[in-house]
């Protein structure tokens, strides 16, 4: 579409994400007429560390906007914000920068977790945030700073999420949602605001945070020096926006429990919206407030299971085991996996590389192949990573189940790179039992940001626009045959953990220098 043929107003959502930022220009229909992205670095100064300069998000935002914004400046009448999560940028008084912010996948807090763990008590940790602390939280990072780090931890007169600095850098306005405070694990899940019993135990004032405010509130404006930079109109308002997956939600179009988004990336993510915030007391899974208010016509809440070997597991197969190459690896590897029947000539995969989350909570669990005999081929091989990266992604599904209220989602809606395998997400269908449908909108989280943007400009209402902009491909039902011989797959896979635990911990012990 030419920028002449497009009618105003146009929405703006950035997603400021770990790698990159990602950015979509759209009509108030959904339909994108711009789009731009640019990357950045994960900076590692010390083993277990993972940093970011903000200056270098910055830099990347201009040219990502500057892309998607081409010829529309003068139609933009709103801008959305999503980020990444848990992450922590610390500023003194003046405002500026006391150091790169550190990010989700930063490990250098393991003690502070269980120092927060045992000064809050775990069970009343959970109940009141919603999830256990883990590394790369904010709470644990900040916790590590006071530790560690104390005169710099002695200037913070500021401490923000990712997106709340780039707002900050637009319009000079601090503020945070629910959705990215309780990213923080500082932050009541159900009063939606700070805890003063999760401040006291990080040591942290109120006064150093931003106020918790509505995910579709204008926080303020575009000051004259970032329009300029980025190629918009001065003045343009900018809502406060959410964390990443609470903004994918909205552009996957999941507001209400009924489905279930499923992302298959280097991990995989399970997300349902939750109308209450049912709590997890055994700490499997996280409860984090969505971008939306209760009682605004979409669920407050998300449930979240997250499982560490999905896309891993299938790049570890292709680099280490098969050595293959080229941008169409992964496609002939899953051609190669269409050759063989479901259960791979009863070869199962258990794909605990590093570790697992949901609903293990095990660190040191390890992969395996149960079955492995001389007629297996790499056919055999690719589809028991598959499969067995379904299986871990249903294992989490099952606590989803267990913990959440509601009837069973009717639909799974299929995101990241797997989802683009028609092999996999058939795996997928017959695994679940449901039909699933891809998301044809790869950016669902600058997606959702925009829709925020429009809600706050008052030119749509968030929850009945994101039940339509998201763009599926057609429905993918599951094979009856199929699921029957997944159900008996599953539960040879269910037992196979705790009947290998031993064994996995006392090998896992052994290969610190491979």
């Amino acid at each position: 579409m030419s920028a002449a043929s497009v009618v105003a107003p146009l929405l703006l959502g950035i997603d400021l994400g770990t790698s990159s930022v990602k950015v979509l220009c759209v009509t108030c229909a959904g339909e994108v007429v711009g789009s731009g992205s640019a990357e950045y670095p994960v900076r590692a100064p010390q083993p277990g560390f993972a940093e970011q300069e903000a200056g270098l998000w910055w830099a990347a935002v201009q040219r990502a906007v500057r892309a998607a914004g081409a010829g529309h400046a003068d139609a933009i009448a709103a801008v959305g914000l999503s980020g990444q999560m848990h992450g922590a940028v610390v500023l003194d008084g003046t405002g500026a920068l006391l150091g790169n912010a550190i990010i989700w996948p930063d490990q250098r807090s393991a003690n502070q977790v269980r120092e927060l763990t045992a000064r809050v008590g775990a069970a009343r940790l959970i109940e009141t945030t919603g999830s256990p602390v883990a590394t790369g939280f904010q709470a644990a990072t900040l916790l590590w700073l006071r530790t560690q780090r104390p005169e710099l931890f002695a200037r913070i007169a500021t401490v923000l999420a990712p997106k709340d600095w780039l707002r900050l850098h637009m319009t000079g306005a601090l503020a945070t949602d629910a959705g990215d405070g309780s990213g923080t694990l500082m932050l009541d899940v159900q009063a939606r605001d700070w805890s003063p019993a999760l401040l006291e135990a990080v040591g942290v004032a109120r006064s150093q945070l931003p106020a918790v405010r509505p995910s579709t509130e204008i926080a303020g404006e575009l000051l004259p020096a970032a329009a300029e930079a980025l190629g918009l109109r001065a003045h343009t308002p900018v809502v406060v926006g959410s964390a990443d997956t609470a903004c994918g939600m909205l552009g996957a179009g999941t507001v209400e429990s009924d489905t279930l988004l499923v992302n298959l990336s280097t991990g995989g993510q399970l997300v349902r919206p939750a109308a209450q915030p049912a709590v997890d007391t055994r700490g499997r899974l996280h409860t984090f407030c969505s971008a939306l208010a209760p009682g605004s016509g979409g669920a407050g809440w998300y449930q979240m299971g997250a499982t560490l070997n999905v896309g891993m597991a299938l790049r570890w197969l292709r680099t280490q085991v098969l050595g293959w190459t080229g941008d169409d690896a992964y496609a002939r590897m899953t051609a190669r996996a269409a050759e063989v029947p479901p259960g791979a000539g009863g070869l199962l995969f258990l794909p605990y590389l590093v570790g697992e989350r949901t609903p293990l909570l095990d660190p040191a669990a390890r992969a395996a192949f149960l079955g492995l005999a001389a007629a297996h081929s790499q056919a055999h091989l690719v589809r028991a990573v598959l499969e067995g990266a379904t299986f871990a992604c249903y294992d989490a599904y099952r606590v989803l189940m267990e913990v959440g209220a509601g009837a069973l989602p009717q639909q799974v809606l299929l995101a990241g790179g797997g989802a683009r395998s028609l092999v996999w997400r058939q795996i997928v269908a017959d695994v679940f039992g449901v039909e699933v449908r891809r998301l044809l909108v790869t950016e669902q989280s600058a997606l959702g940001a925009a829709l925020l943007a429009g809600h706050g400009a008052g030119l749509l209402d968030v929850a009945q626009a994101a039940r339509t902009w998201a763009r599926l491909d057609a429905p993918l039902p599951p094979d009856p045959v199929r699921q029957a011989r997944y159900t008996e797959l599953f539960a040879l896979y269910t037992r196979a953990y705790p009947a290998n635990r031993e064994i996995m911990h006392a090998l896992g012990a052994l290969q610190n220098g491979i």
